[in-house]
């Protein structure tokens, strides 16, 4: 039953996404216009977010900041169900510029195993898309609570011509030790390093000044097996097309320090790595998400998003 409601999903976002880009776009930015009127629940946590991150800005500043994340958020969720539903050949023409791909072919080359970092900065779903377009790769993700949702995800990152490239590797436990062995015979495995774990499975590391909860898989992985990681992403850019978005395409080697033994020194590394990424364009960053739900153990602070569901 979960595939079939999975597969009538797909055959609506395939409706709506029959759209010109222009006319998706203005959508976007009409439901973004609609967010911020009624005060949604992701206008309210990009709100909070901006206060715990930069308390400094001026009232009309994060005002503006918090419509330029709503703007970005909803495009980003149009864009993604137009390269969902559309042919990953077609989709990889929308990015104009791609820096660092060398790196990453040495990376690959050298047989180590490479571990993409890719926060939710930019279109981390075209991202996945140029990966698997250039070489076999594992995505580690967190299954929705939804048995139609974990179908759906299953089913729009699939491609015809890639399909046989991609692994979707479940965050649990048997799906850990399969990208440990995946590593070890030299792959590359793809890892959202910006989701906030579970309480025990982290610890706490500055993120734009706030103790945020930080994975300590990314680490361990990088540490026992000795793969390369790199931080990648694809960013918007202001030069395209027709109504079209642009992207360019950026992969960097991360700082030694994100494989460090000590999990307190990795995952500080590893949130600065994603902070300097974010800081590039702060609208591009995910603020709708509560990355600070969890805070460290007798702080005397609270859930700072209480109330806001």
């Amino acid at each position: 039953m979960a595939d079939l409601l999975a597969r009538i999903l797909f055959f609506l976002a395939t409706l709506l996404t029959r759209l010109r880009w222009p006319w998706l776009l203005r959508m976007a930015d009409g439901i973004a216009m609609l967010m911020l009127r009624r005060n949604t629940r992701e206008a309210r946590v990009a709100r909070r977010n901006l206060e715990l991150i930069q308390p400094d800005l001026l009232p009309a500043q994060r005002d503006e900041l918090q419509q330029r994340i709503v703007h970005t958020t909803a495009r980003q969720a149009l864009e993604t169900l137009r390269l969902w539903t559309h042919p990953h050949t077609d989709n990889l023409a929308l990015i104009r510029e791609r820096h660092g791909v060398e790196l990453f072919d040495a990376a690959i080359a050298a047989g180590r195993g490479v571990i993409v970092a890719a926060p939710h900065y930019g279109n981390w779903e075209l991202l996945n898309q140029w990966l698997a377009s250039h070489t076999p790769l594992a995505i580690l993700y967190a299954p929705p609570e939804s048995d139609i949702g974990d179908a759906f995800l299953r089913r729009v990152r699939a491609d015809d011509a890639n399909s046989s490239r991609v692994t979707q590797v479940r965050a649990e436990g048997p799906g850990v030790r399969q990208l440990f062995k995946i590593l070890k015979d030299g792959g590359v495995v793809g890892i959202l390093p910006d989701q906030q774990p579970k309480q025990g499975d982290g610890e706490f590391a500055p993120f734009f000044g706030v103790p945020a909860l930080t994975m300590t898989l990314l680490g361990r992985l990088a540490h026992r097996t000795g793969a390369a990681v790199v931080f990648a992403w694809c960013e918007r850019i202001d030069s395209g097309h027709e109504g079209q978005p642009a992207f360019a395409l950026h992969i960097e080697a991360a700082p030694e320090a994100v494989a460090d033994p000590d999990p307190m020194v990795a995952v500080t590394a590893l949130n600065a790595g994603v902070e300097r990424i974010a800081r590039r364009d702060p609208s591009q960053y995910q603020w709708t998400y509560k990355r600070f739900t969890l805070r460290p153990s007798g702080s005397g602070y609270d859930n700072p998003y209480r109330g806001i569901r």
